[in-house]
């Protein structure tokens, strides 16, 4: 299979593949868009609001990032969560990641999101060689309910596709720049 790059270099998702290459072929687009949409700003770009609300491109690449670990590393393989977010009093701070991203600097942003990026994609194709798309999660919801890899794949395209519509907005108010 080729992959086919669109013209700000994202990977389209492939045509007429099986479910697990279009899933990942579609989440990998959308990880690719938000890439395209903090490209080249600074720390002050990344952390500008459009209000009303308060949420920045910097917090948003953060949140990502906790993202990609907690369901792929924690829910999918049932492992600790890694720092820094195992050390955070979540009760005391829900918005850490939001709050704190206007702290650090673009490359380390986006180097620790890269970083959630590649083990999220070697814990699916763990749970994937395992279980294939019906591979149960190693925990749950609070009511017992047990998502699957597939669940958990279409849920992260899901997080991405709407939190995109907000970067698309969010970039657009700091230099102009639109796009998909």
């Amino acid at each position: 299979m080729t992959t086919i790059f669109d013209e700000q270099h994202r990977p389209e998702p492939p045509l007429g593949e099986d479910e697990w290459s279009t899933l990942n072929g579609f989440l990998d687009f959308h990880r690719a868009t938000l890439a395209w949409k903090v490209s080249g700003l600074t720390a002050d770009d990344l952390a500008k609001t459009l209000p009303p609300s308060t949420m920045t491109l910097g917090g948003l690449v953060k949140h990502l990032t906790y993202v990609e670990d907690d369901w792929f590393g924690v829910v999918l393989l049932g492992e600790e969560p890694r720092e820094p977010w195992a050390s955070i009093d979540w009760k005391a701070t829900p918005d850490w990641e939001w709050d704190t991203a206007r702290d650090s600097e673009p490359s380390e942003l986006l180097a620790a999101w890269e970083a959630a990026v590649s083990r999220a994609r070697a814990a699916a194709e763990r749970a994937f060689r395992l279980g294939g798309l019906e591979h149960p999660a190693a925990s749950g919801f609070s009511d017992g309910r047990i998502p699957r890899l597939r669940w958990i794949l279409i849920h992260m395209v899901e997080e991405y596709s709407r939190h995109n519509g907000h970067a698309d907005l969010l970039r657009q108010g700091i230099d102009g720049s639109v796009g998909e």
